[in-house]
């Protein structure tokens, strides 16, 4: 970026700002613009809102009234066999074709239980004179029984044409219902009439439960089943004279005065109303025709709570994505005059800016000069870090050549020991003239001095890292050669050791002389842990689990004290006054290099140590890393 001087600078004249104003009519005339948009987008979602809530609650009506017409229907369906049943019943054809007083008291008790078992209303038997004869309710004062029904539509229809159907009030009851009817007899010689009589006040209470007017209107418009007992035979339009008389005149629904229902219709089936005891409402009208009747079931919904909803949220929706659009073009412009004052900032601020430039210059350079020493300085402490890392380098290779010395010590030791108790018992053998015992002890001694020889290479190899060749080894020849080389150390005390092992003994991969080192570690540590007290033993036990071998050696001894526990694997951590703190390390890494591991268990009742080896597969053998790699 080139800059310009600071002489260059003073001398361009400054940008006219805008004035004051300009912007503050600019937000007056998009708050004006905001304010017309909100009328328009809130009366556009009013009427939407309306519209879309009205054709939601004719969906939702028209489901709900279709539910209710096929729960009517089921209800009408359910008496309309029980005429038919009886009008081909025996019992009914003999007792109407010669009545008696026990036949007819039969028919009684038989129409009395099948009222109790359909839930019918009433059930009855009309002879052809008009005359009811037998009836449910002949226990009860309103008794059907001996009342003449020959002016009933549904007595003179059905002995005319087999069966009718007639809604009308009861004339005794003075209760609304269905009369089904069917002929008893042949046409040409009719016998009476079976009658069975359907109310529906169960049905009423269903629909007044609900809090949504429900009624049911014949062809003529006249309100049969309603949930509004003051709406029972009102009309849904007003009906003529002649009409009104007919219908007086056949008693079919009493004195009823037939007057319109209180309706105030308006377009698209909605009408005004008031129920009883509530103020007037808007409702939109659901009509459903009642199969095989001509009836049409008639459902209101009320109309102001849903649209209520649809104007409130129509509008809280157009308002949103209005004030979302206005929001918008106000961000667009404040952020375009902000960007205007800015730049008349960043012109006002480029002569300080290089003033400022000319010097951080100085200082900067100022900086590298001393930045420059400093890297001088670390340069040096560098070099002397490196001299002293080559110190502590010469350091570690003596404390790693002591360690191996003291391995040395400590494995051999055991051999030795057992030499020259040899010795001293063939010297015995000598003196007493046992030459056989003598030579046996003499080439124990020899087979010892290869023991130590091997113990050398070994350690030396460890010292390189080396592992040895690996084969499969018998884990109670490895037990029995330890056991042996720890004879003369713990002479008289090896009763203590039990060694219980699966038959055939688990062989494990590994070299027989390395393991038994480990193995004499762990059974000296442990018979030194027991110091001959009495009761004392030690336990080896060797598991077979999957493809590894899991081997335990456990004494019951006072258990490891915590310090020592802590660090058991670290070299030269020892509780023993003469004891080099080596054994176990040594034991580590000799598990290490046949893949094996070890951990231990201590508590006051004893201490376990916990091998887990590999199990030797069929004709395994190999060779360890170390054999393959640099010596």
């Amino acid at each position: 970026m080139v800059l310009a001087s600071p002489h260059s600078v003073a001398a361009e004249a400054p940008a006219p700002s805008p004035s004051p104003a300009r912007p503050a009519r600019m937000w007056l005339v998009f708050g004006l613009l905001f304010l017309i948009a909100a009328i328009g987008a809130t009366l556009a979602a009013r009427d939407y809102g309306r519209r879309s809530a009205l054709e939601t609650l004719a969906v939702n009506g028209r489901i709900e009234s279709d539910l209710k017409a096929a729960l009517l229907r089921a209800v009408l369906e359910r008496p309309r066999v029980l005429p038919l049943v009886l009008s081909q019943s025996r019992e009914v054809t003999d007792m109407l074709g010669a009545p008696s007083a026990a036949g007819i008291a039969g028919i009684n008790r038989k129409l009395e239980g099948l009222v109790r078992d359909t839930g019918a209303s009433v059930i009855y038997v009309i002879a052809a004179d008009g005359r009811a004869i037998a009836s449910s309710n002949w226990r009860e004062p309103t008794s059907f029984v001996g009342n003449d029904y020959s002016f009933r539509d549904y007595f003179k229809k059905a002995m005319a044409d087999g069966h009718a159907e007639h809604f009308a009030l009861g004339s005794v009851s003075r209760r609304p219902g269905l009369y089904i009817s069917r002929r008893v007899g042949p046409a040409e010689a009719p016998l009476g009439v079976a009658v069975v009589k359907t109310e529906f006040d169960a049905l009423e209470a269903d629909w007044r439960a609900t809090g949504r007017p429900t009624f049911v209107a014949d062809r003529r418009g006249v309100v049969l089943i309603t949930s509004l007992p003051s709406w029972r035979f009102m009309t849904v339009a007003p009906i003529s004279p002649a009409d009104r008389a007919a219908i007086r005149d056949s008693l079919q629904f009493g004195d009823a005065p037939l007057e319109p229902l209180p309706f105030e219709r308006r377009d698209e089936g909605e009408l005004r109303t008031a129920l009883p005891g509530e103020s007037e409402a808007d409702y939109l009208e659901l009509t459903v025709p009642v199969a095989t009747t001509g009836w049409s079931l008639r459902y209101l919904q009320p109309v102001q709570p849903a649209v209520s909803t649809g104007i409130r949220s129509a509008t809280q929706t157009a308002l949103s994505a209005l004030s979302a659009v206005f929001l918008l073009a106000a961000l667009i412009i404040w952020r375009r005059q902000v960007v205007a004052a800015r730049l008349t900032r960043a012109a006002t601020a480029q002569a300080e800016l290089e003033r400022r430039v000319s010097e951080r210059t100085r200082e900067l350079t100022t900086a590298r000069d001393l930045l420059a020493a400093e890297i001088s300085q670390h340069r040096t402490t560098d070099e002397r870090l490196k001299g002293v890392q080559s110190e502590l380098v010469a350091a570690n290779r003596l404390a790693i050549l002591g360690q191996v010395a003291a391995g040395v010590a400590h494995e051999i030791n055991q051999p030795v020991a057992t030499i020259r108790a040899y010795a001293d018992n063939a010297r015995t053998f000598l003196d007493r003239g046992q030459q056989g015992q003598a030579t046996e002890n003499l080439q124990a001694i020899a087979g010892l001095t290869e023991r130590i020889g091997t113990i050398t290479e070994d350690l030396k190899s460890l010292a390189r890292k080396g592992r040895g060749a690996t084969e499969a080894v018998a884990i109670d020849t490895v037990l029995d050669g330890a056991v042996l080389l720890l004879g003369s150390r713990f002479s008289g005390r090896l009763d203590a050791i039990d060694i219980a092992l699966p038959r055939p003994a688990p062989q494990v991969m590994g070299n027989r002389i390395r393991l038994e080192q480990v193995f004499i570690n762990l059974l000296q540590n442990a018979m030194e842990a027991l110091d001959g007290a009495p009761g004392g033993h030690v336990r080896v036990t060797a598991e077979p689990v999957g493809s590894r071998v899991i081997v335990r050696v456990a004494d019951n001894g006072p258990g490891l004290p915590e310090a020592i526990h802590a660090q058991l694997f670290s070299p030269f951590n020892t509780s023993k006054e003469r004891g080099l703190g080596l054994g176990l390390v040594i034991t580590k890494e000799i598990l290490a290099d046949f893949g094996a591991t070890i951990a231990v268990e201590s508590s006051p009742a004893g201490t376990t140590f916990i091998l887990d080896l590999a199990a030797a597969t069929s004709g395994g053998s190999g060779t360890g890393p170390a054999a393959q790699g640099a010596p």
